[in-house]
Protein backbone atom coordinates (compact mmCIF):
# COMPACT_ATOMS: atom_id res chain seq x y z
CA UNK A 1 0.00 0.00 0.00
CA UNK A 2 1.03 3.48 -0.68
CA UNK A 3 1.61 6.01 2.13
CA UNK A 4 -0.96 8.20 2.87
CA UNK A 5 -1.54 10.35 6.28
CA UNK A 6 -3.30 8.46 9.23
CA UNK A 7 -6.34 9.27 9.35
CA UNK A 8 -6.33 10.50 12.61
CA UNK A 9 -3.82 13.55 11.36
CA UNK A 10 -6.50 14.58 9.04
CA UNK A 11 -8.17 16.89 11.06
CA UNK A 12 -5.41 18.82 13.09
CA UNK A 13 -7.45 21.31 14.79
CA UNK A 14 -9.91 21.56 17.35
CA UNK A 15 -13.72 22.18 17.16
CA UNK A 16 -14.09 25.87 17.27
CA UNK A 17 -11.63 26.32 14.93
CA UNK A 18 -14.45 26.17 12.57
CA UNK A 19 -16.09 29.35 13.51
CA UNK A 20 -13.07 30.98 11.74
CA UNK A 21 -13.29 28.90 8.64
CA UNK A 22 -14.77 30.94 5.14
CA UNK A 23 -17.97 29.02 4.23
CA UNK A 24 -19.17 29.39 0.28
CA UNK A 25 -22.73 27.77 -1.37
CA UNK A 26 -22.33 26.09 -4.61
CA UNK A 27 -25.03 24.82 -7.13
CA UNK A 28 -24.54 21.38 -7.55
CA UNK A 29 -22.02 19.10 -6.34
CA UNK A 30 -23.97 15.95 -7.68
CA UNK A 31 -20.80 13.50 -7.25
CA UNK A 32 -21.31 12.61 -3.70
CA UNK A 33 -19.04 9.66 -4.05
CA UNK A 34 -15.98 11.33 -2.94
CA UNK A 35 -17.14 12.04 0.56
CA UNK A 36 -16.43 10.97 4.04
CA UNK A 37 -17.93 10.97 7.32
CA UNK A 38 -16.17 13.04 9.51
CA UNK A 39 -15.97 10.67 12.64
CA UNK A 40 -13.46 8.70 10.45
CA UNK A 41 -10.71 11.72 11.07
CA UNK A 42 -11.55 12.62 14.05
CA UNK A 43 -10.27 11.28 17.82
CA UNK A 44 -12.25 11.68 20.83
CA UNK A 45 -16.04 13.67 20.48
CA UNK A 46 -16.52 14.41 16.13
CA UNK A 47 -20.36 15.13 17.79
CA UNK A 48 -18.88 18.66 18.84
CA UNK A 49 -16.87 19.27 15.54
CA UNK A 50 -20.48 18.45 13.20
CA UNK A 51 -22.55 20.68 15.97
CA UNK A 52 -20.37 24.08 15.10
CA UNK A 53 -20.14 22.87 11.44
CA UNK A 54 -23.82 22.75 11.63
CA UNK A 55 -24.76 26.25 13.08
CA UNK A 56 -21.94 27.91 10.98
CA UNK A 57 -23.90 26.32 7.89
CA UNK A 58 -27.12 27.42 9.02
CA UNK A 59 -25.47 30.88 9.11
CA UNK A 60 -24.75 30.53 5.57
CA UNK A 61 -28.79 29.79 4.81
CA UNK A 62 -28.81 25.98 5.05
CA UNK A 63 -32.24 24.24 6.44
CA UNK A 64 -30.87 21.85 8.20
CA UNK A 65 -31.38 19.02 5.81
CA UNK A 66 -28.41 16.66 4.28
CA UNK A 67 -25.59 15.12 5.53
CA UNK A 68 -22.23 16.79 7.10
CA UNK A 69 -19.42 15.25 5.21
CA UNK A 70 -15.79 16.21 4.34
CA UNK A 71 -14.51 17.12 0.79
CA UNK A 72 -10.95 17.00 0.31
CA UNK A 73 -9.17 19.14 -2.22
CA UNK A 74 -5.39 18.67 -3.38
CA UNK A 75 -2.78 20.83 -3.67
CA UNK A 76 -2.52 20.99 -7.16
CA UNK A 77 -5.93 22.83 -7.66
CA UNK A 78 -4.18 25.72 -6.18
CA UNK A 79 -1.29 26.25 -8.33
CA UNK A 80 -1.14 30.01 -7.27
CA UNK A 81 -2.16 29.98 -4.17
CA UNK A 82 0.94 30.00 -1.11
CA UNK A 83 1.28 27.88 1.33
CA UNK A 84 -1.13 25.43 0.52
CA UNK A 85 -0.04 22.26 2.56
CA UNK A 86 1.23 19.68 0.00
CA UNK A 87 -1.50 17.28 1.33
CA UNK A 88 -4.27 19.31 0.23
CA UNK A 89 -6.70 20.93 2.08
CA UNK A 90 -10.05 19.53 3.42
CA UNK A 91 -13.34 21.37 3.48
CA UNK A 92 -16.67 20.59 5.20
CA UNK A 93 -19.61 19.86 2.87
CA UNK A 94 -23.38 19.42 3.24
CA UNK A 95 -25.61 19.41 0.44
CA UNK A 96 -29.33 20.85 1.21
CA UNK A 97 -31.64 18.06 -0.39
CA UNK A 98 -34.57 20.90 -0.35
CA UNK A 99 -32.87 22.68 -3.27
CA UNK A 100 -29.42 20.81 -4.06
CA UNK A 101 -27.14 23.79 -3.00
CA UNK A 102 -24.20 22.98 -1.53
CA UNK A 103 -22.40 24.37 1.17
CA UNK A 104 -18.79 24.32 1.90
CA UNK A 105 -16.93 25.42 5.05
CA UNK A 106 -12.94 26.22 4.26
CA UNK A 107 -10.14 26.96 6.38
CA UNK A 108 -8.65 28.94 3.38
CA UNK A 109 -9.89 31.44 1.23
CA UNK A 110 -11.12 29.28 -1.86
CA UNK A 111 -9.56 30.86 -4.84
CA UNK A 112 -13.06 30.63 -6.85
CA UNK A 113 -14.79 33.61 -7.92
CA UNK A 114 -18.00 32.06 -8.02
CA UNK A 115 -18.57 30.76 -4.69
CA UNK A 116 -19.44 33.80 -3.47
CA UNK A 117 -20.83 35.58 -6.38
CA UNK A 118 -23.73 33.60 -7.14
CA UNK A 119 -25.24 33.68 -3.57
CA UNK A 120 -25.02 36.75 -2.59
CA UNK A 121 -22.35 34.64 0.05
CA UNK A 122 -19.40 37.93 0.21
CA UNK A 123 -19.06 37.77 3.68
CA UNK A 124 -17.38 35.59 5.65
CA UNK A 125 -19.27 33.27 8.25
CA UNK A 126 -18.66 34.71 11.80
CA UNK A 127 -18.35 33.00 14.85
Amino acid sequence: MAYSIPEHNVIEYPPEALKSFEGYGYEWIDNLHFLEDPSRFIDGDPARYVAIAKAQFRKLGWHGDGDIQLLWLPSFVFPFQPHIPPEGVILWHVKQQSDGISYLLSPIELPFEEFTSRFGLEDQVEG
